[in-house]
């Protein structure tokens, strides 16, 4: 099979390599029908040393059962299923407590072991608990946007569901989104889904803020650093956000989100942090009485109720996407998201 490796920074091959193989009886092989290129993957490709052995790529992924374990009761081979960015059980405390991404038995597409899901085939572990199957489609036959929509649940905008779920977004309150990402939009997305009343979008790329704008954004900001943080302060006069969803992950973004924040109101962080060190004095959080929020995405605990709402017409979260290359030209697909000439690139096999 044909799959995405990293050997260095900016160094993205496709190599072939052998089928994956059912290793344990709790697994399943899932042959891909659309995957993607993630921003946090544009991480290691900006920073990841080189060296002589890659990086399997890539974690969403939707696709086909072909092959499960003797143990797998949920899913059969022919099911059409979302797979989400990290294998969980489903049934240890953490995921009754929706907290599937401290899964006790779980793990995450990339590592050797694993492989990763810019690929033609993919190993789930965990598949009774990881897999979630789409009702009452063929990926045959199924058109586009709905398969791109399916594709973002995998991880892109559940990840910005998961900010405006941990930042307590409710109806009456003023969010403000940093960072017009996929996820930033997903997260705009998510906050009119649950009843936000304005929605502050801070992001400079005017194509993404218009479709920001489509998912239900009320103000763009394209100002940062001290000035974008008092546009945000003079939209909201004086006040600040009750809640602030830092998309991006690099500390400009968080010292932005702090300087905007309302007393007693949510920081929620679901950009990958590039940074170990983050404001909590009295200068950023503790003197206004605020909250930080977020983590990665448990994907799993919201996405029956995410795939009725793709499936209803509620949302269409797969408009991120604006480019779609084969497997062999996934190295492509990472140049042009790194240069900024996409928004978020589908693969197909």
């Amino acid at each position: 099979m044909k799959a995405a490796f990293m050997y260095g920074a900016g160094d993205v091959r496709i190599e072939t390599v052998p089928d994956l193989k059912i290793l344990q009886p709790t697994d399943a092989i899932v042959r891909t029908v659309r995957a993607c290129i993630c921003g946090s993957d544009l991480h290691l490709y900006h920073s990841m040393p080189a060296g002589g052995q890659g990086a399997p790529m890539g974690h969403e992924l939707i696709g086909v059962v072909e092959e499960i374990g003797s143990a797998i009761t949920t899913v059969k081979p022919g099911d059409f299923v979302v797979v989400p960015f990290a294998m969980s059980d489903n049934t240890c405390v953490f995921c009754r407590e929706g907290m599937h991404t401290a899964c006790q038995h779980g793990s995450f597409f990339g590592s050797p072991e694993v492989g990763g899901c810019q690929a033609e085939l993919q190993r789930v572990a965990q598949a009774d608990g990881t897999l979630v199957k789409v009702p009452d489609v063929d990926p045959a036959t199924a058109d586009e946007p709905l398969l791109a929509s399916l594709l973002t649940l995998s991880d892109v905008y559940l990840t910005g569901y998961h900010a405006a779920f941990m930042g307590e977004v409710t109806p009456g309150k003023t969010v403000t989104v940093i960072g017009d990402g996929a996820v930033g939009l997903g997260a705009v997305l998510a906050s009119r889904q649950l009843g936000a009343e304005r929605i502050i979008l801070m992001g400079r790329h005017t194509a993404r803020t218009d479709l920001g704008i489509e998912f239900g954004a009320t103000d763009v900001v394209a100002e940062r650093g001290d000035e974008g943080i008092a546009k945000v302060m003079d939209l909201t006069n004086g006040e600040g956000s009750h809640v602030v969803l830092e998309a991006v992950g690099h500390m400009p973004a968080y010292e932005q989100a702090y300087g905007i924040v309302r007393p007693g109101g949510i920081i929620s962080r679901v950009g990958v942090p590039q940074y170990e060190d983050a404001a909590i004095g009295f200068g950023s959080l503790f003197g206004k009485n605020a909250r930080l929020a977020g983590g990665p995405a448990p994907v799993r605990a919201y996405l029956e109720q995410a795939i009725g709402q793709v499936l209803a017409g509620e949302i269409d979260p797969g408009l991120v996407f604006d480019r779609t290359v084969s497997l062999d030209e996934v190295p492509a697909g990472y140049a042009a998201m790194n240069d900024r000439t996409a928004l978020k690139v589908m693969v197909r096999p």
